[in-house]
């Protein structure tokens, strides 16, 4: 799904927007047995409550894609026989009504999600009537409705006792212990909605820590392999650089590096292309080859590309490096430079003593005092 599907399906969880007739779902313990089943109307609960109920499931929508919401695909296969494939079905097709499909679902989550606290899971299924555009940009007479459900696991807090204070009668009462849901951890969206059509191919999965991707999990949902976490995509791409460019791996080489990919995601930007902009192995060697890279350190690249993300690996570029982020780090100090003043710095042998050099061009401050530089 492209960002601007994206947001089109987000405006379905406004209140006034909503088709949502219903929240179903479960309250399970912190050993992973099911206390409680929720089936609660949109319609009939009070508006803070029916709101609140909505942003929590469109959280699972939030973040960027290729981050925080990754494509999990079904091969031909898998839709034609798989069971995985045909639960998920099952929900959409009956709307949330089939018990057995519900319980069948509820038990390969709590045999597959380990939360250290009580936590929920929240099923919602919308129906949207997609109406297609014509050149003008306005809405045609022709529609096709596309019907997904949305899953939203919260874990639930605690809140101790408290005193709260209420201005009627000028008075504190006791606040009572209670359970607070929290914004989800993980879900999904299925089927996806891309080019604006439904697609039985695809789930839309969520997470919200980019250190996490919860492989049980979507073995068990999706029967497939969990997407590699944006945290372990950086870490991997950084070794793989490191690793292939060896002696070559000089501050010019990544600050280039740095350069290049931050302008590749300023232009994608300014372009508006509604595709999201993905890093190749391809990509990267074109890259280190304007670096001025020897050829059989490009040669090894693809290698060590394949071997870190598998073969035909697209990566978003926002999982590999932070555009107005630059740091210089050394065991002991940590230097933060501007990304547009990379140029600043360099690195230089002296007598045998590396440094990390930082051009000076106006006042230098040291725990927000101005020093004078000898020299000046």
């Amino acid at each position: 799904m492209t960002e601007k599907e994206l947001r089109e399906i987000k405006r379905r969880f406004r209140p006034e927007k909503s088709n949502i007739p219903k929240i179903v779902g479960c309250f399970v313990n912190g050993n992973g047995q099911i206390i409680s089943r929720i089936s609660q109307s949109i319609a009939m609960s009070d508006s803070v409550v029916s709101e609140k109920l909505l942003a929590v499931m469109k959280k699972t929508l939030s973040g960027s894609v290729g981050t925080n919401l990754t494509d999990i695909s079904f091969s031909t296969k898998q839709v034609m026989e798989s069971e995985e494939h045909k639960l998920l079905t099952s929900l959409v097709k009956s709307r949330l009504g089939d018990a057995d499909a519900l319980e069948h679902f509820y038990t390969r989550v709590t045999e597959s999600v380990k939360f250290e606290s009580n936590y929920i899971i929240l099923l919602a299924n919308d129906i949207y009537d997609v109406f297609s555009h014509g050149s003008d940009g306005e809405e045609s007479g022709s529609s096709e409705q596309f019907s997904y459900i949305i899953c939203a696991i919260c874990p639930v807090k605690s809140m101790p006792e408290a005193l709260s204070f209420k201005e009627a009668d000028s008075l504190f009462h006791a606040f009572s212990e209670s359970a607070i849901l929290s914004s989800p951890e993980l879900g999904f969206m299925f089927p996806s909605f891309d080019d604006r059509k439904t697609n039985i191919y695809n789930a839309l999965y969520y997470t919200r820590s980019i250190a996490e991707s919860y492989g049980e999990f979507t073995e068990k949902i999706f029967a497939s392999e969990p997407p590699m976490p944006p945290k372990v995509q950086r870490e991997s791409f950084n070794a793989c650089i490191s690793n292939v460019l060896s002696d070559e791996c000089s501050y010019d080489v990544i600050r280039s590096v740095h350069s290049e990919i931050s302008e590749m995601i300023e232009a994608h930007k300014e372009s508006r292309d509604p595709e999201p902009l993905v890093i190749t192995k391809a990509t990267v060697k074109t890259v280190l080859a304007g670096c001025g890279i020897a050829n059989d350190k490009l040669e090894k690249l693809d290698e060590s590309f394949d071997e870190s993300f598998g073969k035909n690996a697209e990566l978003s570029p926002k999982n590999i490096l932070t555009v107005n982020k630059f740091e210089v780090e050394t065991p002991e100090v940590k230097i933060k430079v501007d990304p547009a003043h990379r140029d600043l710095v360099s690195t230089q042998v002296i007598n045998n003593v590396k440094y990390v050099m930082i051009r000076v061009d106006g006042a230098v401050e040291v725990n927000g005092i101005n020093i004078s530089i000898d020299g000046e």
